[in-house]
């Protein structure tokens, strides 16, 4: 008999990693970092909670660090088996794991740094830089919709999660004894209403659904409300003059804004002189989307045609890439009549930061947020009236307009998920919520009692069989 045992992602939303079991393999879905508050992030500098020697395969189901920014330490752990995911999380892990080994580097080389000045015993990175090499030779890309076998008596197959580039609804099949059953993991599943990709690939039959439940006791607002409001800041803010600055994550999100920045130009209706991705991580991985159209939704690669090279770049034609340092530093000289875009998307970190040291403090500047602020961050505090921002021990006067925007969330809201597990076939599988706060998870459960739907709340370290 199969089992699964529920290690992360479960008090919360990070951390996701999950352990399935056979009388014959090992296979772990997912081995993501646990983010957020410091108690909870000391969790990725704990031994495995399983035998790391023992496994036959990992599936990953996307890039996202939550999902995947442990793999380096379960390689230096000494995995060395197959780490199967999409082709295109083969290029974005590329690139989040090496940036992430290099903030990791950097974090640890500045706190001993404060520990040796206080004679106290050093710290070692959780991996480094050949770890993540390692982990990147593992790495097998497989096509949506391919069936495979990865370990005895084991099968998986991708489907299109629509979350961001290359994210995957994971099947797993197993067979014992000539009796074959069925778990789907969800993944985190994408906003229908989002750009460019296609959404959720509806799946049919399980016996065993693990669901993610980030957005599950809420609906996101309706995108053309979401859409009419952006346009209607870039107005304001080419009347006023002043530059728009939008902290934007590197995965997804910036494609997104860059989209509909695009329908804006199309349209005629974007009056600023230049768009600036300045955010050397963002460039890369909106090339890795220029490189993977085939997956994106009908709708939208259509309307992308009306640019003469059929890509993100040419249906922004302003848009400009603000790759070294100098770039950047240049933008500093732009008063008005720019959008810049940069990473950190919370504002904790990254080229954001400077952009808002030589404009936050003009009235007529406007700050767009597009994703969630989460409690403890810059942004958070600036979305929450902040008047003054901290940037290098300087406290620079907050007199730029605010906005944020909410519905461009990449997750699928409380209705979608309904809307998505309702596809599945009688006898419904046993289901089990994942990937959620403990009170959105309970108010989804019960939302999902009163849709018929027996939903169960695993506790982390939970084994149960199928």
């Amino acid at each position: 008999m199969a089992t699964i045992t529920f290690y992360g992602a479960i008090e919360g939303v990070t951390g996701s990693a999950y352990l399935l079991a056979t009388d014959k393999v090992k296979i772990l879905l997912d081995c993501g970092l646990f983010q957020g508050r410091r108690e909870e992030e000391e969790g990725n500098l704990e031994a495995f909670p399983f035998s790391v020697a023992e496994l036959d395969a990992v599936v990953l189901s996307h890039a996202h660090l939550d999902h995947s920014g442990r793999l380096p330490k379960l390689v230096a752990d000494g995995y060395k088996s197959s780490i199967y995911m999409t082709r295109p999380t083969t290029e974005l892990l590329d690139i989040l794991l090496k940036d992430a080994v290099s903030l990791q580097l950097r974090d640890v080389e500045w706190e001993n740094k404060r520990l040796r000045r206080g004679g106290k015993k050093l710290i070692e990175p959780m991996y480094d830089l050949e770890d993540v090499e390692k982990t990147l030779s593992l790495c097998a890309g497989i096509d949506y919709g391919q069936r495979k076998t990865i370990a005895a008596g084991v099968d998986i197959c991708f489907r299109d999660a629509g979350h961001i580039l290359g994210s995957s609804i994971v099947e797993v099949f197993v067979n014992e004894q000539g009796v074959e059953k069925k778990l789907v993991f969800s993944g985190d599943l994408g906003n229908s209403c989002s750009a460019l990709l296609r959404d959720p690939e509806v799946v049919e039959h399980a016996d065993v659904l693990l669901l993610e439940s980030t957005y599950g006791d809420r609906n996101h607002r309706p995108m053309q409300e979401t859409l009419e409001e952006f346009e209607d800041i870039v107005e304001q803010a080419s009347i006023n003059g002043g530059n728009i600055l939008i902290p934007s994550f590197a995965v997804g999100r910036t494609q997104e804004i860059i989209f509909r920045l695009g329908e804006l130009y199309q349209k005629g209706k974007l009056r600023q002189q230049a768009v600036y991705l300045d955010s050397p991580m963002a460039i890369a991985v909106t090339e890795i989307y220029h490189r993977y159209q085939d997956v994106y939704n009908r709708e939208d690669k259509a309307a992308l045609k009306q640019g003469s090279a059929n890509s993100l770049h040419s249906f922004l034609p302003v848009l400009r890439y603000s790759s070294s340092t100098a770039e950047s530093m240049a933008l500093n000289n732009i008063e008005a009549g720019a959008i810049i875009i940069a990473g950190s998307g919370m504002c904790n970190g990254g080229r954001i930061r400077h952009h808002f040291k030589h404009n936050i403090w003009r009235r007529n500047a406007h700050v767009i947020f597009v994703g969630f602020q989460a409690m403890g961050t810059p942004g958070r505090a600036l979305v929450d009236g902040a008047k003054f921002f901290n940037h290098a021990g300087e406290k620079i006067a907050v007199k730029a307009a605010m906005h944020t925007i909410g519905g461009f969330s990449a997750h699928a809201s409380q209705s979608q998920l309904l809307d998505w597990i309702n596809h599945f076939s009688q006898p419904r599988p046993r289901l089990f919520l994942v990937h959620g706060e403990e009170k959105t998870k309970l108010i989804f459960q019960e939302f999902l009692k009163q849709q018929s739907w027996d939903a169960s709340i695993p506790a982390k370290g939970e084994t149960i069989s199928f």
